[in-house]
């Protein structure tokens, strides 16, 4: 009998570890960043030229937070995405999120923005301005690349629409994917850089172990 117990404690124990490990987790970053390498080789491959100006910029010519079906829209989406733990289905308002720029975590969605990657204004210099609104729009919910990131909204906005010759995360740990990050969304979409950012962004490529 006491055989018997041992057993199926064992196997009580082993299922348990079994789905610990197999159970699968969110990831604090986004899809599509690319390798060291890969990132450099992109870096070069971008045409440098001077910033574009802002005249007649404006936020809604970059319609954003798109729906994406069964009530949830593109930040819903991201934040699903990158939540270690969400507690309720759209509109996502609980769960536990982790930010990569900081390193602070939160329990509120409304403690959080999702950042462009490549502020909108940024793009716009750098090309956007020339751009279709419908462009615009799949370039400001682009979830298949590395542009849209869950962060604390205080992260967000002292970044605002700066480069990386100006401004990157607090957290030094973060500078190497966000670089890798920066250099990937603007090769697939074909954005031009300033000769200062450029430099920034091989500072840190350069400085990454991976």
């Amino acid at each position: 009998m006491f055989k018997k117990c041992i057993s199926s404690l064992f196997s009580i124990i082993l299922v348990a570890t079994t789905l610990h490990f197999t159970t699968p987790t969110a990831s604090a970053l986004p899809p599509g960043i690319p390798s060291k390498s890969m990132a450099l080789s992109k870096l070069n491959a971008l045409t440098v030229k001077n910033e574009g100006s802002m005249t007649g910029y404006s936020r809604d010519l970059f319609p954003h937070w798109s729906s994406q079906g069964n009530g949830c829209n593109t930040r819903h989406i991201v934040l699903k995405r990158d939540a270690d733990s969400v507690v309720n289905e759209c509109p996502v308002t609980t769960g536990k999120w982790y930010s990569y720029y900081d390193g602070i975590t939160f329990t509120s969605a409304s403690d959080i923005d999702i950042d462009h990657v490549v502020p909108l204004a940024e793009a716009w210099r750098s090309g956007a301005s020339s751009w279709t609104t419908t462009k615009r729009q799949s370039f400001a919910n682009d979830l298949n690349g590395p542009q849209l990131i869950t962060v604390s909204a205080s992260s967000n906005r002292s970044k605002g629409d700066q480069d990386p010759s100006t401004w990157q995360p607090p957290r030094t740990g973060a500078r190497c994917a966000y670089a890798k990050m920066w250099v990937e969304t603007k090769s697939r979409w074909g954005l031009s850089l300033q000769s200062t950012e450029k430099t920034a962004l091989q500072t840190a490529i350069n400085a990454c172990s991976y």
